[in-house]
């Protein structure tokens, strides 16, 4: 089997697997940790900023004075309002609502992903808090599939099962975790085929939603939380896609909650229980087989035989069906159905759990004590993610590798290279030694040209991958330090390749300077202000994350290191002669000028100049101006090198603040 990123992936021998191997396989697949999950009186209320301007608009309008003033008014939202349940292992929950209702929501809720000052309630674990073991045994699948798109199926898991299983395991063991959740989830037919995204033709939109859920399966976890696993699927495959999950929920005694908007009778039928949201209420929580009877006895059922499901859609939207056939919206009947489900279901629901809480049966004491040593070293064996720092670095280092060189050598980025580095090689084919100002000219393209692409390239790096990374580190897969490392060392080989092809090609036709030292000087310097100008774009994107005005702000401050490079204006206004100083173009200038002609005294001989005026003024005028009195090229290689790792510096000091 061929190499994965540095990864070796063998084939799956059984014969060749220890004892152990064998054993401690089985012992993972095996769900050794049930999970009962209880949320009682979960409330969720958000704060909301409004600035407003009072009627100075329309004081505007009708020509009325007098000075403007605005206002901040800070309304409250409550998005969950009292919601109780309970699901046990082995059940599917599903949690419906039109849109708007909560429903993600209180999904991040029981992943204990919810927390700050507006969060209220109990969200129970086997009868006590959330805590990091169980927090670690909880797989939870977003709505959106945030997946690396050039990757294969295959690449996808393996890489996540190396940096997510336990270091108890062996690497081996690890690839065989992932090839048996590809055959769990039915992706073997696929799993050499790219992901892919809306520009990039991979797997179809039900794969890459069973990759998702194969991402959060290597875990093998207790508790499975699902956002929306059936949006944008057809009903069969939305069938298949929960028909799988209550199979694995049934035969590995799993947790299941997933939020569902709008499923099929078929899938319908396959929830134990169903807890229904209008407008961050609950209207019903308890089996979905005994929905319909529920709301029958309040009054309401359909006057025609339809799906469960739009009836209880219709309801949670406050529309019920009159008369046969019309269909009208009721403003009071959501609250009515709350004040219904708060009189005659909370109660017994609420004191259910309670009562779980403080009683626990002798046959539940019996499996408890049964399974107390599983239990412990399941715990013990998920305590860790990774062993090292450097594996961890080693594993993204890798899938960096297999994911950056597609965007890195795309067809049309390597097209632009070449096309730039012929035209200006054209340009100044055998330019002459003694034309100082179209060689100056050169060079300064040179450092526009590696100074906007590089830049304008690297901005995009985090905002991009920024849902990838939170994902991720909010699953523990990884430190921040491990990441940013990766990214940064996995960026070189490809990032320098094509300023190499560049400088090899443009140097050689311009014919400038032809000593072999001279050429790799100036491949040096352009090489280390390509870095320089990758970490600034690299720290103004993790700064402001957003790709759109991170772009905008590289380009602005682009364009001032390029007008005060040195080479447009000599005598810059005092007031603006500060920047200069900050900027990488000015330094990379001053050097490449260094390199083709050092401190300029043997080019003012050559050329006739001297104080008696004898020559070329206009050569004699750019001698003295750019390449006499340069600053030392020690003060600029210095100044270049901190700012290569300044730049970089700051971008992680500015994902740290992002909390995953």
């Amino acid at each position: 089997m061929p190499s994965l990123g540095g990864v070796e992936t063998p084939n799956a021998d059984p014969s060749k697997d220890s004892p152990r191997d064998s054993h401690t396989l089985q012992y993972i697949m095996a769900s050794c940790y049930p999970i009962t999950l209880k949320f009682i009186d979960v409330c969720y209320r958000l704060k909301l900023e409004k600035r407003s301007t009072g009627d100075n608009f329309t004081k505007m309008l009708t020509g009325g004075g007098g000075p403007t003033r605005s206002t901040d008014t800070i309304t409250e939202r409550t998005i969950l309002n009292g919601i109780t349940g309970k699901v046990s292992p082995g059940e599917i929950l599903a949690v419906l609502g039109p849109s708007g209702s909560g429903k993600s929501t209180l999904l991040n809720a029981l992943a204990g992903r919810l927390q700050g000052q507006g969060f209220s309630g109990s969200v129970l674990a086997n009868n006590r808090k959330l805590t990091k073991p169980v927090l670690k045994r909880t797989g939870f699948v977003t709505q959106d599939d945030v997946l690396y798109p050039h990757l294969t199926v295959r690449e996808t898991l393996v890489f996540c099962s190396i940096l997510r299983l336990p270091n108890t395991l062996s690497k081996n063991e690890k690839i065989t975790m992932a090839e048996s959740v590809i055959s769990e989830l039915g992706l073997t037919k696929c799993e050499n085929t790219i992901i892919g995204n809306s520009f990039i033709r991979g797997v179809s939109g039900g794969e890459r939603k069973r990759v998702s859920i194969a991402h959060e399966m290597l875990i093998n976890p207790s508790l499975l939380i699902l956002d929306e696993p059936t949006s944008g699927l057809d009903s069969t495959a939305a069938y298949r896609l929960v028909e799988r999950m209550g199979e694995m929920a049934e035969k590995g005694r799993r947790t299941v909650v997933m939020s569902v908007h709008q499923p099929s009778s078929r899938v319908y039928r396959m929830f134990e229980s169903v807890l229904v949201l209008s407008e961050g209420r609950c209207i019903y929580f308890g089996k979905g087989s005994e929905a319909m009877t529920y709301f029958h006895s309040l009054g309401f059922s359909p006057s025609f035989p339809m799906n469960p499901a739009d009836f209880l859609l219709d309801l949670a939207n406050g529309v019920c069906h009159l008369e046969g056939v019309s269909e009208r919206e009721k403003p009071n009947i959501k609250h009515s159905l709350v004040a219904s489900y708060n009189t005659l279901l909370a109660p017994h629901v609420k004191s259910a759990c309670m009562l779980d809480i403080t009683t626990t049966a002798p046959e539940e004491t019996l499996t408890n004590a049964s399974h107390s040593h599983t239990s412990r070293e399941c715990k013990r064996s998920f305590r860790s993610s990774i062993s090292t720092w450097f594996t961890q670095f080693t594993i993204l280092f890798h899938r960096s590798l297999k994911e950056r060189r597609h965007e890195a050598f795309d067809s049309l980025r390597v097209f632009q290279v070449l096309f730039a580095s012929l035209l200006a090689g054209s340009m100044w084919w055998h330019s002459d030694v003694r034309n100082i100002e179209d060689r100056l000219g050169l060079l300064f393209f040179f450092t526009v040209f590696w100074g906007v692409l590089p830049s304008f390239n690297a901005v995009f790096a985090f905002p991009q991958e920024r849902a990838i990374f939170m994902k991720e580190r909010a699953s523990g897969m990884y430190t921040l330090s491990s990441y940013f490392m990766a990214r940064i060392v996995g960026d070189l080989p490809m990032e320098l390749i094509l300023p190499t092809i560049f400088i090899t090609i443009a140097y050689w036709m311009a014919s400038l300077k032809p000593e072999m030292g001279a050429f790799l000087l100036t491949l040096l310097v352009l090489l280390g202000y390509v870095l320089a100008s990758q970490g600034l774009g690299l720290a103004l994107g993790a700064l402001i994350m957003d790709a759109k005005r991170a772009s905008t702000m590289v380009t602005v401050t682009m364009l001032a290191f390029v007008l005060t490079g040195g080479f447009y204006v000599h005598k810059i206004p005092s007031c603006l002669a500060w920047m200069k100083y900050t900027s990488t173009t000015y330094y990379s200038y001053r050097l490449l000028i260094n390199v083709q002609y050092g401190e300029g005294k043997d080019i003012l001989s050559l050329l006739g100049c001297s104080h008696s005026g004898i020559g070329n003024k206009a050569n004699c005028r750019f001698i003295e101006e750019d390449v006499e009195g340069q600053i030392h090229p020690t003060v600029s290689i210095g100044v270049l090198l901190l700012m290569m790792a300044g730049y970089r510096l700051l971008a992680y000091v500015a994902l740290r603040r992002i909390k995953a």
